[in-house]
């Protein structure tokens, strides 16, 4: 599967950077120059990585991702990860990266977030 990356202005000049595919080996590059190419053209006040349609991975994938986020934070823009999909969510957990990119919670698809566990009442 290929990667394609949308990118759209939000509400208060916030850039939503969307990819859609696999981020591995040989589309990681394509991440980090959209993040690169962003910060060319001027200084957004926040960029949001949008991983909702992420389907897989790898290491070269975070690694593109977090030299995305240090040239971000060199240029005084912050890069948050929004809507991470499971996989993605899972990937940064287990590498302690969840905490650089906002903690941000995991994507579900569907319309209600899944519900907290309660505890039974004493």
């Amino acid at each position: 599967m290929s990667l394609s990356i949308a990118k759209s202005i939000l509400p208060g000049g916030v850039v939503e950077i969307a990819p859609r595919g696999e981020i591995d080996v040989d589309t990681a590059y394509e991440v980090r120059e959209a993040i690169v190419g962003l910060l060319a053209k001027g200084r957004p006040p926040r960029i949001e990585l949008n991983m909702r349609l992420v389907s897989f991975i790898d290491s070269v994938g975070i690694s593109a991702m977090v030299a995305g986020f240090q040239t971000a934070e060199v240029s005084g823009v912050k890069l948050v990860v929004t809507e991470p999909s499971r996989f993605v969510h899972r990937q940064l957990w287990v590498t302690g990266l969840l905490g650089l990119f906002g903690a941000p919670e995991p994507y579900f698809s569907g319309t209600a977030p899944a519900p907290e566990p309660q505890l039974p009442s004493a």
